[in-house]
């Protein structure tokens, strides 16, 4: 089914924010969590599901996907900079704003958390954060819903083991 003009955009007021949110965690990387949002919306506009409940599932389980593939192009694309490193000046870093310092570290600590869990582990806790419910984030992710519950302990303890006692302040 293709969806109308009016129809993308109701569904980009309700459902952009949420999606930018979570490709942001997913991704660790705004600007590609952007184009995750915005390709979500083109495929959006081709082809939605028939069932109108199904849509919010949908929308997110089409972002999980185009982040993983372009996580896999970002990849590759370093691994190649790297092996032509020499050739390349080296990036400067702009300095971060001493008010922002505390709140940024904890952010990197939590994206270094994130970023040890696996795509699964990572993609049920960031849904789960989201608000899906257990049946939809197993339809999501290709598991049942006996396994969501554990699976979501799994990575929110992983994620608390790798904060440590400061993930506390």
């Amino acid at each position: 089914m293709r969806g109308s003009d009016r129809e993308i955009d109701a569904l980009f007021r309700r459902y952009r924010a949420p999606l930018f949110r979570y490709a942001t965690w997913f991704t660790g990387d705004s600007d590609l969590a952007e184009d995750v949002v915005q390709e979500t919306f083109l495929r959006a506009r081709e082809r939605t599901p028939r069932r109108a409940e199904a849509i919010r599932g949908w929308l997110f389980t089409v972002a999980t996907n185009l982040a993983r593939d372009m996580l896999r192009v970002a990849r590759r694309r370093r691994e190649l900079l790297a092996e032509q490193g020499d050739m390349l000046p080296a990036p400067t870093a702009a300095p971060d704003p001493a008010a922002r310092l505390e709140r940024e570290e904890l952010a990197d600590r939590l994206r270094a958390a994130l970023d040890g869990l696996s795509e699964r582990e990572r993609s049920v806790l960031l849904l789960r954060h989201e608000g899906f419910r257990h049946r939809e984030i197993a339809e999501a992710v290709g598991t049942t819903t006996k396994s969501v519950g554990t699976m979501i302990a799994r990575a929110a303890d992983k994620v608390a083991l790798a904060l440590g006692p400061e993930g506390d302040r």
